[in-house]
Order: structure tokens, then sequence, then C-alpha cells
């Protein structure tokens, strides 16, 4: 059991932000959870969850300043950050096989939510964590984004995005280890998940490599209850093996 026993959600009606609040909530028995969505109000299977609050963000900058303005005092109180959302594909757009397919506009959608928007909920967060405060803060990054790790080429966008994210949260845990230095900062792949995220991609996917929500996020959250503060970003998959950069 964690010391500070509240936890912050970001992404929170999400398949993994879901999963994850509901092993807070039922299983580490968490004294407060705070889901933070796009959705207004909660999916109905957590709606019930007694200890969960719920704050309606539209993730553009503006509303992600004011909500870390409006969950300030609940910081210095956090053990537990996880920062779940993120974008692979919509109606119109999927990862990008070739450089003629490359349309910049929607380069620019896939860095904003997938580095971005992280890094913004960072900022919000960061600046009121208690020195001395012990606090993990996991952020859903991907093995393609491993430069190391690229032998197959492709989904251009989603690879540079989360390349993007590693290194800014690289950077973000230099600064904490001063700022913070009770804090660790985790980029997680949570391998390939059964949440629509993926839906479109798990036809080749081998069974036993399909991972449920509810997997992942008892493996996310036991790797944040094993870390330690150490000052650096700890880059690590699902089975809490480290990932090349």
């Amino acid at each position: 059991m964690p010391r500070n026993n509240q936890a912050l959600v970001i992404g929170a009606s999400g398949g993994i932000g879901s999963a994850v609040i509901r092993h807070l909530l039922d299983e580490q028995q968490f004294h407060s959870v705070l889901g933070i969505s796009r959705a207004t109000v909660a999916p109905p299977e957590l709606a019930q969850q007694p200890g969960l609050r719920w704050l309606h963000c539209d993730g553009s900058a503006a509303a992600i300043k004011a909500a870390g303005e409006q969950i300030a005092p609940q910081v210095p109180q956090l053990s537990h950050v996880v920062i779940c959302s993120g974008i692979l594909h919509d109606a119109e757009h999927g990862p990008e096989k070739s450089l003629e397919q490359l349309d910049a506009d929607w380069m620019q959608t896939v860095l904003q939510a997938n580095a971005i928007t992280p890094l913004l909920w960072l900022q919000a967060i960061a600046g009121k964590l208690a020195r001395k405060q012990d606090c993990r803060i996991a952020v859903l990054s991907a093995r393609v984004g491993s430069i190391t790790d690229n032998q197959l080429g492709g989904w251009y966008s989603y690879r540079a995005s989360k390349a993007a994210l590693n290194m800014l949260l690289k950077t973000a845990a230099v600064e904490l280890a001063r700022r913070a230095p009770g804090s660790k900062l985790i980029a997680f792949h949570p391998g390939t998940t059964d949440t629509p995220l993926s839906q479109p991609f798990q036809a080749r996917v081998p069974t036993d490599k399909l991972f449920s929500a509810d997997f992942v996020a008892q493996r996310l959250l036991s790797t944040m209850d094993q870390a330690r503060a150490d000052g650096t970003l700890a880059y690590l998959d699902w089975d809490n093996k480290p990932i090349d950069w």
C-alpha cells in the first residue's frame, strides 16, 4: 500500500485508463482516484465506484492549464499518476506505410496527441509536486518509439510521436531529479492491448500477444510500485523489461 493512497488517471475513459482505475479502487484500495477525460461523465462500469472523482477536460492547452489549477490542492497527496491518452488512427487516417502516404496535418495531430499533450499534463502537475513526495508518474509510450528497435519502417507519425514523447520525458526526468527527487517517471509500453486503438491491427497478432486492458493495468501498476526514484526516466515494457532507446 503506498504511503499516499491517492491517484490521478488522465485519459480515464479509455480501455487502459478505465482498467487502471478499477484496479486502483478494487484491488489496491486507494483512498481516492481522480479521473480526467474528454468524456463528460464516467463510463457506466466506473460511475458507481466509491472513491472516484471525475473531471472533464477537452484536451486543449487552455483546458489542461485550467484543470491543473483545479487539481493543484490534491497533487501533493498523489502517489500514482497515469497519463494514457493518445491516438493511432481515426476514420480517415491510419499508420502510414510509405512516404507517399504522409499528410502534414495528420502528422501534427498525432504529434499533438501523443507527445505534446502528455507533456502539457506533466507541466500542469510537476510544479505542484512536493520535493520529497513519493510519486510514480507513468505515461503510455510504445516500443515503436525506439529508434534502435525500428527495423520494419512505416508508421511514420506514430513512431515519431512516441520517440518525441520519450525524449521529452527523458528531459523532464532530468529536471524533476532536481525539483522533485522523490518522483519517478516511466515511459510504459503496454504491448498490443485489446482496445479500439489497436482494433484494426489485431488480425496478425498471436492470441498470447493480445493483452486485455485488465492485464495491462495490473502490469502497469506493478511496474510503478516496483520503481524507485533515481532521477532518470525508465523506458519499460509490460513485462517490466527495459527497452533500448
